[in-house]
């Protein structure tokens, strides 16, 4: 098993800036415990995805799918597991980070696309959190979505939002009208892809998801 995990560690160890041994032993320790990946993904890693993702303009066939504890919305499988597919000779650190970077505009499309079934579909996807600063993703989202991608000037959202909750609370702001009219536009993503190369890649996804699907 071990030699057949030199590949994907020598790739992911060149994104995640550890050592290939100790990647490809985080790979297969990753069987038993899903977070030894997850903490991989952290401090510096996090800050070179972005931009080693942008240097490729595709992820020349790879496809990821991060279901290491599992699938949620909208698939509910426990039994999924984390997967790479399609990786050729050619594929290196750029395109797995391109793949890795897809798939999160991938799950979003699949989430909005349940959530369409019950509920009318936005106008506009506003986002947050720390992947919200790479560029690359919300144009992503844009193209899989066909609607803008809105980013706020602050997207940490979570401490943000538990300052104005405690403000309202204290009678700093009158009601949560007020709080949403705090919000403010940092940069917005219009859809440029073509639809159908776009969809045709989500669709490719998708076959990915099904063979990452009812493993455990």
């Amino acid at each position: 098993m071990e030699d057949s995990l030199v590949k994907i560690g020598s790739v992911l160890a060149d994104i995640h800036g550890v050592s290939g041994r100790a990647m490809i032993e985080a790979l297969i320790a990753g069987e038993r415990d899903p977070h030894v990946l997850a903490g991989l993904a952290k401090g510096r890693a996090r800050a070179q995805l972005g931009p080693l993702a942008e240097s490729v303009p595709d992820s020349g066939g790879v496809s990821v799918v991060p279901a290491f504890t599992g699938l949620g919305s909208p698939w509910w499988d426990p039994g999924a597991r984390g997967t790479i597919l399609g990786l050729t000779r050619g594929a290196g650190r750029a395109q797995l980070a391109r793949a890795v970077v897809e798939s999160i505009a991938f799950s979003t499309r699949a989430m909005l696309d349940a959530m369409s079934d019950a509920a009318s579909a936005p106008s506009v996807l506003r986002v947050d959190g720390g992947a919200a600063a790479m560029d690359l993703l919300l144009q992503l989202q844009s193209d899989q979505l066909g609607i803008p991608v809105a980013r706020p000037r602050s997207i940490e959202s979570t401490a943000v939002g538990a300052a104005l909750l405690a403000g309202l609370a204290e009678g700093v702001w009158g009601s949560t009208d007020e709080l949403a009219a705090l919000w403010r536009l940092d940069a917005e993503f219009a859809p440029e892809a073509d639809w159908a190369l776009a969809d045709a890649a989500y669709e490719a996804w998708l076959r990915t998801v099904e063979r990452a699907r009812g493993w455990a």
